[in-house]
């Protein structure tokens, strides 16, 4: 049996369809369904059983869950950078992260869990290592203060403990996550409802637009949690990006040519789209200043050093098959 909890998200949904394609049913799914809007995720996946977080953590603090569990992937988090009720972040990321391993330890579960990119802040050097960490809010700081207790508990564990620091996550399964959806996501709507999409002027020394962040589909992300699966001897925190950082530009213009290409319309390069008043550059949220990453570019050394060998999609090749995808399941265009 396997338990995934943030089941009914993202990429804890995507991760359940990968399981199933392995011929796995014997998953526990655990999510908070209050927003139902994030079943249909599970609609189309086969599980064995659902909890929702609170009965589940209280079952694991209680050690009142049933033996048989071969694996855990703790996918389960509040995500908003912008939430500000610090004591509910670190309740529901940090506190039930810290207890849901201590479980696992003490009947030798292999657990993998979402970390985040947050936890680098505003610096430049994107590696596992403590000096390069600086959360710039309480989203941030949960998923890094957490990592810490990981790191402590390493050496010591009786099971795999498997962290991975997920840079921007865009792909199927995510139209619940409203504003905190990816900007592919976003990008895609503005341009069928509007012609144009928006994206932030200049900002942290970048040009309109030229922000540049580690954007990687959720179809990579599946994979590197599927390896390690099946590696439950290695142990570690790692970034899971594609290693290359690409401008929001760039995705704005490999999303708008996915739909021109659906159409039979020929790709335009950024100066094309730009002259014909496709981009539009809006305002910098005062609100994001000081607390926003104008660059990300994950450090994959220590990844491919423990045998994850997966290429990785590139802006172009994944945002365009998730448009497709989009525009196939939807009729957007």
């Amino acid at each position: 049996m396997i338990i995934v909890t943030g089941a009914a998200g993202m990429i804890g949904a995507n991760l359940v369809k990968a399981l199933n394609a392995r011929g796995l049913t014997e998953i526990v799914a655990v999510d908070n369904l209050a927003r139902a809007e994030k079943m249909p995720n599970l609609a189309d996946c086969e599980i064995s059983d659902y909890f929702d977080k609170a009965d589940f953590i209280r079952r694991i603090r209680d050690d009142g869950f049933d033996a048989g569990v071969s694996a855990v992937f703790h996918q389960g988090a509040c995500s908003d950078t912008m939430e500000s009720d610090g004591r509910y972040m670190m309740e529901n990321n940090y506190r039930y992260s810290v207890d849901l391993l201590d479980w696992c330890q003490r009947f030798d579960v292999p657990y993998i869990y979402a970390s985040s990119a947050s936890v680098y802040g505003g610096g430049r050097v994107f590696r596992e290592a403590r000096e390069h960490e600086g959360p710039l809010n309480v989203y941030g700081y949960s998923k890094f203060l957490f990592d810490q207790v990981v790191r402590r508990r390493l050496p010591g564990r009786r099971a795999q403990v498997a962290g991975f620091r997920y840079f921007n996550v865009y792909g199927p399964r995510e139209a619940h996550k409203g504003r905190m959806a990816s900007v592919a996501f976003h990008f895609l709507n503005q341009y069928v409802k509007d012609g144009r999409v928006r994206l932030f002027e200049g900002s942290g020394g970048f040009g309109p637009g030229e922000q540049r962040r580690d954007f990687v589909s959720v179809e990579d992300v599946v994979k590197v949690n599927l390896f390690f699966l099946d590696h439950p001897e290695i142990s570690g925190i790692f970034n899971v990006g594609t290693g290359h950082a690409q401008s929001f530009n760039d995705v704005a213009c490999a999303t708008v040519n996915a739909v021109r290409r659906s159409r039979g319309e020929a790709p335009l390069p950024l100066a094309g789209l730009l002259e014909a008043g496709v981009i539009e550059y809006v305002p910098f949220p005062p609100a994001l200043v000081g607390k926003y990453q104008s660059f990300t570019q994950a450090d994959i050394t220590a990844l491919r050093g423990v045998g994850y060998a997966g290429p990785f999609l590139s802006v172009e090749e994944g945002v365009g098959r998730y448009v497709a995808s989009r525009l196939e399941a939807e009729a957007l265009a």
